[in-house]
């Protein structure tokens, strides 16, 4: 666990703003093993729909006034990947984290809820509007999907590759930061290489 908060750029989401905190209501081992499910949930689903994931960590800190803050970051890179598929892959992350409680035991309303990572819904849904999909929070769009549609195409895709998500968040917790490569053997699921587009 480092003694400094992380770059400011890592608490931060897709706008800028920093990503709300919420308290875990649980020990640090298994919030942090919680957070790398989080984690394994983004990186293998947007391995098995073709983008290429760069690196996925789980990031640790001691804040000034004591205790610990956990959170993670996986970045990766899209080529033709279909809307949806891509909304589902912002979407695992919460529910590989919600079943990773569920799975272990630890599984309460209120841990549940500190799961939800807004932001993640909030990236997805600003960034698909710009190419014309829309996702509504709590209702069908005309021609589009709900976040809880997307959320049920990330649950049936994680209860498939569940295995897969459960080795990389281990192997996540132990060693902190994954290359994708690193996850790409541990799956078997292929790390897509994409060549410079010429400029």
């Amino acid at each position: 666990m480092n003694s400094t908060a992380p770059a400011p750029e890592l608490l931060a989401d897709h706008t800028g703003r920093p990503k709300p905190t919420l308290k875990m209501p649980l020990t640090y081992e298994q919030a942090r093993l919680g957070m790398a499910f989080h984690e394994a949930g983004h990186a293998v689903l947007s391995l098995a729909y073709g983008m290429r994931v760069v690196t996925s960590e789980v990031i640790a800190w001691t804040p000034e006034e004591g205790g610990w803050c956990v959170t993670g970051n996986t970045a990766f890179e899209t080529r033709d990947v279909h809307a949806w598929r891509f909304a589902a892959q912002a979407a695992a992350g919460s529910i590989a984290q919600v079943t990773y409680l569920m799975a272990y035991g630890l599984w309460t309303p209120e841990r549940a809820l500190a799961c939800a990572a807004l932001h993640d819904r909030e990236q997805a849904i600003d960034i698909l509007a710009q190419h014309g999909f829309l996702i509504g929070r709590g209702h069908v769009p005309a021609h589009g999907k709900s976040w809880a549609m997307v959320q049920g195409m990330a649950r049936r895709k994680i209860g498939h590759l569940w295995g897969e998500i459960r080795t990389v968040a281990h192997a996540m917790d132990e060693n902190t930061v994954l290359t994708g490569d690193e996850i790409a053997d541990l799956t078997g699921l292929p790390n897509p290489q994409f060549r410079e587009e010429s400029a």
